[in-house]
């Protein structure tokens, strides 16, 4: 539940930030650069000017979604290629899994800064990277589950019935993995959104002026021994958000486990 409360409050945060900020997130005022928090700047501003609050609530606004597009990404491309691998021939399976193990290779962060090195950088990138950089995880733990469930009664069921391959893996056999595959989403919206902070900190993810969580870290660790404000409250807002995911993401897997 303390999962569920955090993840709430910054979905509402970002959906409702165009009535709740007090100031539009890119506005310039050199007169109010670097003020600390306030009553009219309640989380200070930046080197222009900007008020932070307001670009923090913004940034509820694009780091959860980009989490979220992420992970659809990753969990549609592993989920499918767990399914014909666990369920295909021994050939089929080695061939997914060999490239699957390729890729488990490099970790995730390296992946996701080499695909982004190739495409460019840019949030819609850095979205792409950081979900093609995921599929593996999908992939071993479908996988896996699949072996498992291929041999249970309902399964042989289905192919004395005369059922089609493809028939058995979306009909039966999925909505059987769905738990796994809800909760390995969950947590993984978590690591998304601190991948794609972290390409945006070193200039690879969100590009000026959006505001973005890691880029507003990136802005302020310039100013952070005098002008704190500026990467602590992003910082913030990351790890509640972060720590918001995981929580609901242990819940769902207690709630989705039969055995508990």
């Amino acid at each position: 539940m303390s999962g569920v409360v955090a993840v709430v409050i910054v979905l509402c945060a970002g959906l409702l930030a165009p009535m709740i900020a007090p100031y539009d997130p890119n506005a310039i005022n050199g007169l109010e650069a670097l003020q600390g928090p306030s009553w009219s700047h309640l989380f200070g501003t930046d080197p222009l000017g900007r008020d932070v609050f307001s670009r923090v609530l913004y940034g509820a606004r694009i780091s959860p979604l980009v989490g979220l597009g992420a992970v659809a990404i990753s969990a549609g491309a592993g989920v499918t290629i767990g399914l014909i691998a666990g369920y295909g021939s021994r050939f089929v399976d080695e061939a997914w899994m060999r490239g699957m193990d390729v890729l488990l290779a490099f970790p995730g962060l390296v992946l996701a800064i080499a695909i982004v090195a190739v495409l460019g950088p840019g949030l819609r990138n850095s979205l792409i990277a950081v979900g093609l950089a995921g599929i593996p995880y999908f992939a071993r733990v479908v996988r896996s589950v699949v072996l498992v469930e291929r041999e249970k009664e309902y399964v042989a069921a289905a192919q004395a019935y005369g059922q089609r391959k493809t028939g058995i893996l979306l009909l039966e056999i999925l909505p059987n993995i769905a738990g796994p595959v809800i909760v390995l989403a969950t947590l993984s919206i978590a690591g998304a959104i601190l991948t794609t902070a972290a390409l945006s900190f070193v200039g690879l993810g969100a590009q000026l002026p959006t505001a973005e969580w890691g880029l507003m870290l990136s802005e302020g660790r310039a100013y952070l021994a005098e002008q704190w404000w500026m990467a602590t409250f992003p910082g913030i807002a990351i790890a509640v958000t972060v720590v918001g995911v995981n929580l609901l993401g242990d819940g769902l897997r207690d709630a989705l486990d039969p055995r508990s």
